[in-house]
């Protein structure tokens, strides 16, 4: 199983970066989608989340109203727009996969099974 993060560098503060995370080695569809956030020093953290099918997605207050979530069943992908980057979005982001069941534990990081290897996101001001 591999999740690829990819995407990531270096942008000024407004700017905007894509973020895309391709999963081999699994049933995409049978798997919600994460993308979580570890800043130097401080804990990981949840920003994004879609079910399975895409129908639903859940984000973070710090992202709410900037970045998307979407995802293309077909090519086992799942993507992360972020726009008008601050600062503080600055961290290395990783995707990561839940196994689709009765209810969405979005938040639980533990109910993740997959994690892939993070991209570095540096905001500058």
């Amino acid at each position: 199983v591999q999740l690829q993060a990819s995407g990531g560098g270096l942008v000024q503060a407004g700017g905007s970066l894509r973020l895309s995370c391709a999963a081999s080695g699994i049933t995409f569809s049978m798997y919600h989608m994460g993308w979580f956030r570890q800043a130097p020093g401080k804990e990981r953290e949840f920003v994004a989340g879609i079910t399975w099918s895409g129908e639903s997605t859940y984000f973070g207050d710090s992202v709410k109203g900037r970045f998307t979530i979407s995802r293309d069943n077909a090519k086992n992908t799942v993507y992360l727009q972020m726009n008008s980057l601050k600062p503080e979005d600055t961290a290395v982001y990783y995707c990561a996969a839940q196994l689709r069941r009765s209810t969405w534990t979005v938040l639980n990081q533990s109910e993740y099974k997959y994690w892939g290897q993070g991209t570095q996101v540096t905001v500058s001001s």
